[in-house]
Order: structure tokens, then C-alpha cells, then sequence
């Protein structure tokens, strides 16, 4: 029996896709789902490409029950945030208890918390004057970025580099470590 994952983004989707190429064909886990707030979102279209199913919500389905009994109807195992700009409400955490993972753009506990996504994360380690920034996988908890570290790596961040450097160079960090993080997690038995 195959380990279902169902990704929740809001954007571009460039993670997802690296997650959905790693899995393309894999013998024990799936992509099942795409889940969605955003119905503009890059993530659909790039899911569409490999012929995953795409959900996109409205807010209350995310504490009406309605999120859950999609979850349910695609036989999801294992939660994965990538690029999505929402908070996870507490019926989907208690639900999915240590099988939700987000990655985030900047070494945590730096330069985390609401707001703290994107462009405006590595804006604020270059402010900051950083030498080193990377990319963070963690479980997810009741607070924005808070969950218990999984993996963090790492990558130079020269005096040169501009906001949109460093965000190039943790994206690389990202299309590589994440995808193979998620399947040690769940072949690990999480």
C-alpha cells in the first residue's frame, strides 16, 4: 500500500514540482493531492502537468470538516507545506499528529514567524548582515515556524549578495534536500 502526500501551497508550486518529480513513479509513496487557497496559484498548473489532483478551498473548509473528509476521501497519509502562506488549523494538526512538514527559506529560529515568507525573509537576513543563511525543514505546530527543526542547510551569503541572490541560492538548497527528506520521514515510519 502506497503512502499518500497531499501538498498544501499558494504559489509558484517550484517545490511541489521538485517533490512531484522525486515521487514521479515512485514504488511506495504517491502524490495524491495538491490542496490550494490561492485559485490563481503557478502550483496548480505544474500539478496538472503531472496529472495530480488539484483541491482549491475556501477559508471555512479548513475548520468545517470539509478539509478533513477531502483528506479522507484521497486516503492522505502525510502532509507537506511547500510555499503555502496559511495557518494550519488546530483539527489538522491534531489529525495528522508529527506528519505535517513546511520548509522555510532561512535558518530557524532566525527570521521566522507571520510575514516571514518569501522575498521578505532573505530581505531581512541581508538587513540583518548575515554570513550564512539556508533552508529549514520542521514539523508544524500551533505557531508560525515554531515545530521541531527535521534538517537545516546552509549556503554563504557573500556582502555582495542581493535579497534575490540569497533567495536563489536557498531555493537550490531546497529543490534538492526537501523531496529527499519527506521520503526518509516516511519510510522511517515518521
Amino acid at each position: 500500500m502506497k503512502t499518500n502526500i497531499a501538498i498544501f501551497a499558494s504559489g509558484s508550486g517550484s517545490n511541489a514540482e521538485a517533490i512531484f518529480r522525486h515521487f514521479k513513479n515512485h514504488p511506495s509513496i504517491s502524490i495524491a493531492l495538491v490542496v490550494s487557497n490561492n485559485p490563481q496559484a503557478g502550483v496548480l498548473h505544474r500539478a496538472e502537468g503531472y496529472h495530480i489532483q488539484c483541491y482549491v478551498y475556501q477559508p471555512e473548509e479548513l475548520t468545517n470538516g470539509i478539509m478533513e473528509k477531502t483528506l479522507d476521501a484521497y486516503n492522505i497519509h502525510f502532509l507537506v507545506l511547500a510555499g503555502y502562506l496559511k495557518k494550519v488549523p488546530d483539527v489538522i494538526l491534531k489529525k495528522y499528529p508529527n506528519k505535517i512538514v513546511n520548509i522555510h527559506p532561512a535558518l530557524l529560529p532566525k527570521f521566522g514567524g507571520k510575514g516571514m515568507y518569501g522575498l521578505n525573509v532573505h530581505k531581512a537576513v541581508v538587513a540583518a548582515g548575515e554570513s550564512v543563511s539556508g533552508m529549514t525543514i520542521h514539523y508544524i505546530n500551533e505557531q508560525y515556524d515554531e515545530g521541531a527543526i527535521i534538517e537545516q542547510y546552509s549556503v554563504p551569503v557573500k556582502k555582495e549578495d542581493s535579497p534575490e541572490r540569497v533567495q536563489q541560492k536557498v531555493l537550490e538548497l531546497e529543490h534538492k534536500y526537501y523531496a529527499p527528506c519527506i521520503e526518509k520521514l516516511i519510510q522511517n515510519g515518521i
